[in-house]
């Protein structure tokens, strides 16, 4: 990505999470990066596919480094503390990202269905990782999707706490939701 695609993508990304989608327009991303529209036009369509790109390229990077995170590691238990270290830092990085993800979620438009697609995705990595654990006895037997889906929403634990006093530990808060999952889940 060259640098103003990168500069326009970034500074949407930071709109988005401050203002909403629906408030930040064309015009202020181009005062904000301090491009003309025709700049912004040729790197992308329109504002909606800044935001398509921006939420695709967010949740390639969770998934592809929980994948690799998750490879490395043998035991359902190790890989799932794996995932909440990863959701952890992401969210430590990319806490713009996260907020529009999470923030977008909800209603009928197409981005708010493509936010929910990208989340179920994520959702089902952390499932298969469940059920392996189930199927190995490493985990007692629970609803894996309602685990899964428990999990993921650490990242809302997270960034509440992040917001609340703007200076949470994300590897902290990692550790204390993966104490408070698995010391319940271990057999």
């Amino acid at each position: 990505m060259n640098k103003t695609k990168r500069k326009i993508f970034e500074t949407s990304m930071k709109l988005f999470a401050e203002k909403g989608y629906d408030a930040t327009s064309v015009e202020e991303i181009t005062s904000v990066v301090g491009v003309a529209k025709g700049t912004l036009y040729y790197h992308f369509s329109s504002k909606e596919e800044i935001f398509y790109f921006l939420v695709e390229e967010g949740m390639k990077l969770l998934q592809n480094s929980i994948t690799i995170k998750i490879s490395q590691q043998t035991s359902s238990v190790e890989k799932l503390k794996s995932v909440l270290l990863i959701q952890s830092k992401i969210l430590t990085k990319y806490q713009d990202f996260i907020t529009i993800v999470v923030s977008q979620m909800w209603g009928n438009e197409r981005r708010n269905k493509k936010c929910r697609e990208f989340v179920e995705q994520y959702i089902k990595i952390i499932k298969v990782i469940i059920d392996e654990g189930i199927k190995n006895k490493e985990i007692v037997a629970v609803d894996s999707e309602t685990l899964a889906v428990g999990i993921f929403s650490t990242t809302y634990v997270s960034l509440y706490k992040s917001n609340k006093d703007g200076k949470a530990n994300m590897h902290d808060i990692s550790k204390d939701m993966q104490n408070i999952l698995f010391n319940g889940l271990k057999k």
